[in-house]
């Protein structure tokens, strides 16, 4: 790949969009918005910082519209309930108006002064940055799985997915473009980063505590979410059955010629009536797998063909624009006759006056 050109606009002529999904983090927001206001502002660009509510339960809500009241720069989109961290992360997308946007957790853990590297890299010419996770503060078992997970995920995924890369990154404008007009019911965003290509590029980021120890997402919760990124990303599940298939044919052959030699041979009786019960139960147990394997690929397919959408909202602070089914034919048609940099002039309008006019 030939390397970047750097962009020409100055950074301080950039809207940078910061976008963190929050479910159940009110001990910690105001700490949290307020180092995020002290890194923007050393970067020197105008920004904007959005906050999904995912349905939280314990003051979330007030404390996000409190510090909206706050700053104009706060911006809160509350579900009608909790949605899930991916669906919090694809509303952000479809709420963010940034030349840039930073995609990262409200739980301390993603560290808001490595947004600076991030835009350094990004004016650079990379259209994706990336943040590799390195120095871990969790406990040996779950790091093993992290570990474990991202290496498998790499391995059988038929598009490239960095190791150790999370949510936490920047990507440019007509990234949240592409990812925002995906029709995925099962989403997994470090892997539809990966997958729609421009120039990306990973950067070392220590992965900080978190400020207590009650993690939101269980590990049941993780589980599911590995699970949706390797059958979306992969079909090394249905491929792994050829295999099984092939290993069920050999031992189907051995124990033919086995029963075979002692009945035409030697003449004796075939002992083994457990033997072969064990393996029949065996085999039986590998059929279930992969009826249910076959399920996991059937309910997907039910979940987008049913086109429920993937989250309510239940109302908006501080966004001037509360109709985006509106707006966005709008910034489409400006797309096809003006071109890419006519359509990000217009999504950081905020007055919807400005754009009746256009």
């Amino acid at each position: 790949m030939t390397p970047p050109l750097p962009r020409t606009r100055p950074l301080e002529e950039c809207l940078v969009s910061v976008l963190l999904p929050v479910y159940n983090e009110a001990q910690v927001l105001p700490r949290l918005c307020a180092g995020l206001v002290q890194a923007l502002l050393e970067c020197g660009a105008c920004f904007e910082i959005v906050f999904v509510n995912d349905g939280s339960t314990d003051g979330t809500a007030e404390i996000l519209d409190a510090l909206a009241d706050g700053d104009r720069r706060v911006r809160v989109v509350h579900f009608s309930r909790n949605f899930g961290h991916q669906a919090a992360v694809q509303a952000g997308l479809a709420h963010t108006a940034g030349d840039a946007v930073v995609v990262m957790d409200s739980d301390m853990q993603d560290d808001p002064r490595a947004i600076g590297a991030f835009l350094r890299e990004w004016q650079a010419g990379w259209d994706v940055v990336y943040a590799i996770r390195t120095g871990r503060k969790e406990g040996p078992v779950k790091r093993l799985l992290f570990h474990a997970f991202y290496r498998l995920l790499a391995r059988v995924s038929e598009i490239s997915i960095p190791m150790d890369a999370g949510n936490f990154g920047l990507i440019d404008a007509r990234i949240v473009r592409e990812i925002r007009g995906l029709a995925d019911a099962d989403r997994y965003y470090p892997g539809l980063r990966s997958w729609v290509g421009f120039r990306q590029k990973g950067i070392a980021v220590e992965r900080q505590a978190r400020y207590d120890e009650k993690p939101r997402v269980s590990l049941p919760g993780l589980c599911r979410l590995a699970k949706s990124a390797v059958f979306s990303f992969s079909r090394a599940p249905l491929a792994l059955f050829y295999a099984i298939a092939a290993a069920a044919g050999v031992v189907f052959a051995l124990s033919l010629g086995f029963t075979l030699y002692h009945r035409l041979v030697t003449g004796l009786a075939v002992p083994g009536w457990t033997s072969m019960t064990i393996t029949a139960s065996f085999f039986g147990a590998l059929n279930a797998l992969g009826v249910a394997v076959l399920g996991e690929y059937t309910v997907r397919i039910y979940d987008q063909v049913r086109g429920r959408p993937q989250y309510v909202v239940d109302r908006r602070r501080n966004f001037r624009l509360q109709d985006d089914e509106r707006i966005e034919p709008l910034l489409d048609w400006l797309e096809d006759r003006y071109g890419d940099s006519a359509a990000d002039d217009a999504a950081a309008i905020e007055s919807s006056e400005l754009l009746a006019q256009r």
